[in-house]
């Protein structure tokens, strides 16, 4: 069963989709909660209505509860569970239903994530499969087993960078856990295969030999792919690629992977040469490549900071002047880019950090109002506009932005605690010491250790 997006499914669903999360965004959570029920009943495909359905379910179960409240709903669930399990085998659709029964009561239970993610994998519904796979895997972070089987769905979304970064960083504390490298390594696999073209040979569209030539290329792709080359590693592919481009002048990928281990090598002159010679090219109007050329001239700045001599009686002097200049550099290059590209929001949005970093906050404004139609950085730009409006002392406004990108904000991450914390100040700067507390209970109740939420609402309640 293929997953759908909000455009796939009957216009009288859509209405009730778009009902709903106008209900969520009103806490009024049991009418969202119903519509988007009735909405999966019809369309069990539909990702974005059961994230929005799962999102309104967690808000209204709020914290986990006690003990015996958790024992009671596990044991309350397991009959469905069995149930479930029993139909996985022959209806996956139907242990799908069953899941949702069991989430509809208790939607952090973990025997029904877990039914509803394998029902999810037997259907074909990876991004599914990871929405549950997900939200136990922030219940159990150390769990090896549900971290890979998450990594594995992730990977089938397309998503294989998060998922080499998942295992990678539990790897890290488990050095020695053959497992977790088999894993690893089953990951690189499939990436190669993606980026190598396989699927192409699967669909009858390719050949062997168009994709792998020898044993040894098969090694040095799955070698490229590593996020961190070790320096034995790094050192050989330089070796190889030069030598290689003797024979390949006009090898663009080629001499951009080259020019990215000498990046990596802090050879960043080097670097930079190969990227302009690929910018002179047909290639050149890629904006990927002005950014790969912006980040290693910054990195060049980094390098020099980095070896200044702290003991110089002029370090602090030389210290503000190369970061002065890296400032100006970003900041020119970044307005460079706009002007090349001015339909990409992406560059839009990292002006406007630059703009609000260097305090040219109108400046940061309109690259924010800019940035917020790009769904991948509404949020953020909607935050960034509501700090803005803060530093310009428009407090209300402020406030109304920060508030609009909170209820767009579904799932309470660290992206929503930096909403919830900047409204909270924005509101004590209006004197709404009363709204503004509220906002902080909110971090205060899931994470206490975010930033000064302990001390303000403890004062707080000193104060009555």
């Amino acid at each position: 069963m293929a997953e759908k997006g909000l455009t796939d499914i009957p216009r009288d669903l859509r209405v009730l989709f778009t009902k709903g999360n106008e209900a969520l965004q009103r806490e009024n959570l049991d009418y969202a909660i119903a519509l988007f029920q009735q909405v999966l009943e019809k369309e069990p495909g539909f990702y974005d209505c059961r994230h929005a359905l799962r999102a309104a379910q967690l808000k209204k179960a709020g914290g986990r509860g006690g003990f015996f409240k958790k024992v009671l709903s596990s044991a309350g669930s397991s009959p469905l569970v069995a149930k479930g399990q029993m139909a996985l085998r022959k209806n996956p659709l139907e242990a799908l239903q069953i899941a949702e029964q069991i989430l509809e009561s208790d939607p952090h239970n973990s025997g029904g994530h877990k039914l509803l993610a394998e029902a999810a994998t037997a259907l074909e519904m990876p991004h599914t499969a990871v929405l549950s796979l997900e939200i136990l895997n922030r219940n159990s972070p150390k769990d090896k087993a549900l971290a890979v089987q998450l990594a594995n769905a992730l990977a089938n979304t397309g998503e294989i960078g998060r998922a080499e970064k998942l295992l990678t960083d539990l790897y890290r504390g488990h050095p020695t856990d053959n497992e977790l490298a088999q894993a690893l390594k089953n990951l690189s696999a499939r990436k190669t295969l993606r980026e190598g073209g396989y699927e192409a040979l699967a669909d009858g569209k390719g050949s062997y030999r168009d994709i792998l030539k020898d044993k040894e290329e098969a090694i040095s792709l799955e070698q490229e792919q590593r996020v961190v080359k070790t320096e034995d590693v790094a050192e050989r592919l330089i070796a190889e690629y030069e030598a290689r481009l003797q024979t390949e002048p006009n090898n663009l990928k080629l001499v951009r992977s080259l020019a990215e281990l000498y990046t990596q090598k802090k050879r960043f002159n080097e670097a930079l040469a190969l990227y302009e010679r690929i910018k002179t090219s047909e290639a050149g109007g890629d904006p990927t490549l002005d950014r790969a050329i912006a980040d290693t001239v910054s990195r060049k700045f980094d390098h020099a900071l980095a070896h200044l001599d702290a003991s110089a009686p002029d370090y602090a002097e030389q210290t503000a002047r190369i970061q002065a200049e890296k400032e100006a550099y970003q900041l020119a290059e970044c307005q460079k880019r706009v002007e090349r590209f001015p339909t990409d929001l992406q560059i839009h949005f990292e002006l406007g950090q630059l703009y609000f970093q260097a305090e040219k906050i109108s400046e940061a404004i309109q690259e924010f109002q800019k940035a917020q139609a790009n769904p991948h950085k509404r949020i953020q730009a909607l935050y960034y506009l509501g700090q803005c409006f803060a530093r310009r002392g428009i407090n209300d406004l402020a406030a109304r932005t920060l508030q609009n990108a909170i209820k767009e904000k579904l799932i309470f991450d660290d992206e929503k605690k930096d909403l919830v914390y900047a409204l909270g100040c924005v509101l004590e700067k209006m004197g709404k010491r009363e709204e503004a507390v509220e906002q902080f209970k909110l971090i205060y109740e899931t994470d206490i250790g975010y930033k000064d939420v302990a001390a303000k609402v403890d004062a707080y309640y000193a104060a009555q």
